[in-house]
């Protein structure tokens, strides 16, 4: 169970590292198995390069070992992404994960030799993540699997493509070197069933012990017990996304006192109605 981590900032839009602390801990005390670090979910876009090695060199040095880290290592220029694998210092980073190029729209082939030359650059392990709704490109089953075939270090895929046929015939034709994590706590209990292994989850910002919970049950192929937690959950997974990722996450946790409501343009709060509606869905929940 991984947990794409926010970024919590302070009423004059800093960041919250105490806050931060919290959220760290909090993870540590449920179970998380991994932090992603830097993902989408953590408002990454949004920081400076000074903020981006602060917040990674914080939460490494807390963990110490307890939980896996990976850290959101990608983008639309794929010489940029090698140069930073080549100059930071990932130190205690156990894997990246790397987004498939948004903007430039990609075909097939350019998907693959981008990875590919990512790859080559670095001993680190990537997964890969499809996330064709904000990438505006999908990558296919076909490309993943050339990938995984042809560079050893290509050892996972973060699947959020919302297509769960086509998650389904990766899974199904993969090599066995290659783990699948849904990308979408709506779809793990199906990514799950069907070989995948886990999930990085936005759920489990807010609820982790939960969350862990319903990935145990999956693991032990509890299928009927995890079906009915995870439709129970179903109201939940859907308002988090209402004003966007992650409006809603950072909507609960102010709920629950443990961060300021705060997002960085051109991201902003959820509405009053979403709040309300998450602390209603979540009313018998404890974190």
């Amino acid at each position: 169970m991984g947990v794409a981590i926010i970024t919590p900032f302070t009423e004059t839009n800093e960041v919250d590292y105490e806050a931060l602390e919290r959220l760290v801990d909090l993870h540590l005390q449920s179970g998380t198995d991994f932090l992603c670090v830097q993902g989408t979910t953590g408002e990454t876009p949004t920081l400076t390069l000074e903020e981006k090695r602060t917040i990674r060199k914080r939460i490494i040095k807390q963990v110490d070992g307890r939980m896996g880290i990976m850290l959101g290592c990608g983008g639309n220029n794929t010489q940029a992404v090698i140069n930073e694998l080549k100059t930071e210092d990932f130190t205690g980073v156990d894997g990246i994960l790397c987004v498939v190029p948004y903007y430039n729209k990609p075909n097939q082939e350019g998907m693959y030799r981008h990875f590919k030359a990512i790859a080559d650059s670095t001993d680190l392990p990537i997964y890969l993540y499809n996330v064709p709704g904000r990438t505006g490109v999908n990558m296919q089953p076909e490309t993943t699997i050339r990938l995984a075939q042809e560079c050893k270090n290509i050892v996972g895929f973060k699947a959020a493509s919302g297509n769960i046929d086509q998650i389904k015939r990766l899974i199904d034709n993969k090599p066995d070197t290659l783990d699948v994590l849904s990308g979408d706590d709506g779809l793990t209990y199906d990514i799950m069933k069907a070989g995948g292994v886990g999930v990085i989850s936005v759920f489990g910002n807010v609820y982790p012990k939960q969350c862990v919970e319903l990935i145990r049950l999956l693991q032990q192929e509890k299928y009927d017990e995890a079906k009915a937690l995870s439709d129970s959950y179903a109201e939940i997974f859907k308002l988090l996304f209402v004003d966007g990722n992650p409006a809603g996450a950072k909507a609960q946790l102010a709920n629950l006192g443990y961060v300021k409501n705060v997002l960085r343009l051109p991201l902003i709060p959820a509405s009053t109605e979403v709040c309300e509606a998450l602390g209603k869905a979540c009313e018998n929940l404890t974190i």
